[in-house]
C-alpha cells in the first residue's frame, strides 16, 4: 500500500454522495469503490439510483454489479474484494474514493473488524426458526441467549438476528464481542460526510421515489423476478424492490407500493444519521452549500 490516503463519502440516502465522490475523484485523479451493498447486484438500477455508465464521466468505478440477485450479499465477501479494490488503486497511483451509505459495509472497509466463521449446518437450523417461528421466534431466542443482542438489533431484521444467534453458538460469547475495534481508519481514509437540512432531504427522497417509479422500476423488477430476483436472500429485500413485489403478489397497489417505498427510505435515512453521527471520525459538510467540492478538498488538505 502506498501512501495515497483514501478518501470516504459517507451519509444519509439522497444527500448526494454520488455527485461528490464523482467531483473528488475527477479533481484528485481517483477511482470509484461503491459501498452501497444493494449496488453490488447486477440490474438492480433504477430502485438503487445506480450511476448510468454515461454518468460516471469515465472513471473507473468497483464494486458495481458484482453479484446475481439470487447471490447473497456479505459484508465478509464485500470487506474482503473492496479492501483489494482500494489498495489496487492506491498501488496504480491513483486516490480512492469510496462512496455510499451501507453502514456496515462501510465499517467493514474503514476499521478493524474479523469477521467469526460460519457454519452452514448451524446457519440453516435457526433460519429454520425464522422461516417456522418468523422475526418474533427469533427475537425471543436472542432475546434468551444474548439479551444485550436482542436490544440492540432492530426486531425487524431477522437475518442479523439468524447470525447473531449462529455466532453466539459457535464462539460462545455474546454478540457484541464480534465488533468491530473503532481508531484510526484504515490507510489513513479521511472520511467526509455529506447530509442536507431534514425537509430538503425528505423533498429529495419524494422525488427520487417518483423518478424511480416513473422510470420504470415496476419495469425492472419483473425482468429480475425472470433471473431469479424472488429466490434470492437480501436482493428481494432491498427498499423499492421488496414493496413492488408485494404490488405484483397482490398486497396492495402499486400507488401504496410507492408510499411504502418512501416510508421505507425515510426510516432508513433517520438510521443512517443516527449511525453515522456517532463516528467523530466524520467531517461533516452541507451538501446543499455551492462551494462543497472546493470545502470537502479544503478538509482534505488539512486533515
Amino acid at each position: 500500500m502506498t501512501a495515497i490516503r483514501p478518501v470516504a463519502v459517507v451519509g444519509p440516502t439522497a444527500s448526494g454522495k454520488s455527485d461528490l465522490g464523482l467531483e473528488l475523484a475527477q479533481r484528485l485523479g481517483g477511482e470509484i469503490v461503491n459501498v452501497d451493498a444493494m449496488q453490488l447486484y447486477r440490474g438492480m438500477d433504477i430502485g438503487t439510483a445506480k450511476l448510468r455508465v454515461d454518468q460516471r464521466r469515465g472513471i473507473p468505478h468497483h464494486q458495481l454489479d458484482v453479484l446475481d440477485v439470487t447471490e447473497t450479499a456479505s459484508v465478509a465477501r464485500y470487506q474482503q474484494a473492496a479492501r483489494a479494490d482500494v489498495e489496487a488503486i492506491a498501488a496504480r497511483g491513483a486516490v480512492p474514493v469510496i462512496v455510499g451509505g451501507s453502514m456496515m459495509y462501510v465499517q467493514s472497509l474503514l476499521d478493524d473488524w474479523e469477521f467469526p466463521a460460519t457454519d452452514p449446518q448451524v446457519r440453516a437450523r435457526w433460519e429454520a426458526v425464522l422461516a417456522d417461528r418468523g422475526v418474533a421466534g427469533v427475537h425471543e431466542e436472542l432475546r434468551r441467549v444474548d439479551p444485550q443482542a436482542a436490544a440492540t438489533i432492530l426486531p425487524t431484521d431477522g437475518r442479523r438476528m439468524v447470525r447473531a444467534l449462529e455466532v453466539v453458538e459457535l464462539t460462545g460469547e455474546p454478540f457484541a464481542a464480534s465488533a468491530p475495534t473503532i481508531g484510526e481508519p484504515r490507510w489513513g481514509t479521511v472520511v467526509l460526510g455529506v447530509d442536507r437540512d431534514t425537509a430538503e432531504l425528505d423533498d429529495r427522497i419524494a422525488l427520487r421515489t417518483r423518478l424511480m417509479f416513473e422510470s420504470g422500476l415496476v419495469d425492472e423488477v419483473e425482468s429480475l423476478i425472470a433471473v431469479g430476483l424472488r429466490d434470492g436472500v437480501t436482493a428481494p429485500r432491498a427498499i423499492g424492490y421488496a414493496q413492488v413485489l408485494a404490488a405484483l403478489d397482490g398486497e396492495y397497489d402499486m400507488d401504496e407500493a410507492r408510499d411504502r417505498t418512501l416510508i421505507g427510505t425515510r426510516r432508513y435515512v433517520r438510521r443512517q444519521r443516527s449511525w453515522f453521527r456517532r463516528d467523530r471520525r466524520v467531517h461533516w459538510l452541507d451538501a446543499a452549500r455551492s462551494d462543497l467540492t472546493d470545502a470537502a478538498l479544503t478538509v482534505l488538505e488539512q486533515t
